[in-house]
């Protein structure tokens, strides 16, 4: 069944110049990416994406690795991948949460590490579940953003102020 996963590159994945190395792993998934952008991550929309990790003793510090604290750049790259077994496909490559268990052709496993402050700087995130990977695409992408209609959207019809080029 066809169905979107996000993935996020981190801001370690983006500070180590690992994007081209990334992509080039999940374009071995045979997947349409039908939504893509560079973000800074606020503290209020990381927090909403990791509600369910609000009580672990590692929250914060989860939260101040995807706002990219302590990284040179501070910005993620969100995707949105489409297709059959996007989320399987997309978590497979990305291999498992902890990199010194993940596969060593993952993504993890390649690029990951743990730091000496034990913080996982596993370089992606992406969606476990269809529940979530709604839930996250709504919260990082407008509709707009996307070049397919995934969700159920309300149509709003509006005069926009918006920015041109001189």
């Amino acid at each position: 069944m066809k169905e979107a996963a996000l993935v996020l590159i981190k801001p370690d994945g983006i500070s180590k110049g690992l994007t081209g190395a990334v992509f080039t792993k999940f374009s071995q998934a045979d997947l349409e990416i039908i939504g893509i952008k560079i973000a800074k991550a606020s503290r209020p929309l990381v927090e909403k994406h990791y509600e369910h990790l609000k009580d672990e003793p590692f929250f914060k510090g989860v939260i101040d690795y995807l706002m990219g604290k302590g990284y040179k750049r501070k910005k993620l790259l969100a995707i949105i991948y489409y297709g059959e077994g996007a989320i399987k496909k997309c978590r497979k490559i990305a291999g498992v949460t902890n990199p010194e268990e993940a596969h060593p052709f993952s993504i993890r496993g390649s690029y990951g590490r743990i730091t000496t402050k034990g913080l996982y700087e596993n370089v992606v995130h992406v969606s476990s579940s269809r529940r979530d990977a709604k839930r996250e695409i709504q919260l990082w992408f407008e509709p707009a953003e996307i070049t397919r209609e995934l969700y159920p959207e309300n149509k709003i019809v509006e005069q926009e102020k918006k920015r041109v080029w001189k």
